[in-house]
């Protein structure tokens, strides 16, 4: 079996540590912590790195396509390895969620984001694994635009710190466990 982790966020240090990439975010600590090295793939339009974890393939993978396009990546990699639907799981940040806040469903709309719109678009589906990080709403008189690509203030950057710590937790005892709806019960709440 091999699994596909994605993480959403947008490119370059212009966007690094910005609420729209708690995903990139996720990704990255899980690639440090496995001494995993990222390959830049322009087919794919994504930086890509791979381990094997319990005889299981798994690619974690951050879209470098900007994130309304990030279903373009998905699913061409998805296409190039044989992979079903269901060997996908999608980190992303959800602005209608408190800061720190975790959700995991096993399909969902988009929700207004635009980077799961552009997944379900590319699949044809909503049918797929994801992880929501609350980012929170905008404060009175800010866009969802500033919101979504401002960094974190100092208490809610330390929130999400451990809440992608907890993520981290439940991504991998997905992947040690195979069972995302066990994993949904531990992690959610």
């Amino acid at each position: 079996m091999t699994k596909l982790i994605v993480g959403l966020g947008n490119p370059g240090e212009k966007y690094a540590e910005t609420k729209h990439n708690v995903g990139f975010m996720l990704i990255d600590k899980i690639c440090k912590e496995l001494d995993l090295k990222f390959t830049r793939d322009s087919i794919f339009q994504a930086d890509i790195a791979s381990a094997f974890l319990k005889g299981e393939k798994i690619y974690f993978v951050k879209p470098i396509t900007f994130m309304n396009e990030s279903g373009k990546a998905v699913q061409a990699l998805l296409a190039y390895y044989g992979l079903e639907i269901g060997d996908l799981v999608v980190i992303y940040d959800d602005l209608d969620m408190e800061v720190g806040k975790i959700r995991l469903r096993s399909k969902g709309s988009a929700g207004g984001h635009n980077g799961i719109k552009s997944i379900i678009r590319h699949l044809g589906s909503q049918e797929f694994k994801r992880i929501k990080i609350g980012i929170g709403r905008p404060k009175a008189g800010m866009t969802v635009i500033h919101h979504v690509l401002g960094k974190f203030e100092k208490d809610d950057y330390i929130t999400i710190l451990n809440t992608i710590d907890k993520v981290d937790n439940a991504v991998n005892h997905y992947l040690q466990t195979g069972n995302f709806e066990q994993t949904m019960q531990q992690y959610n709440g």
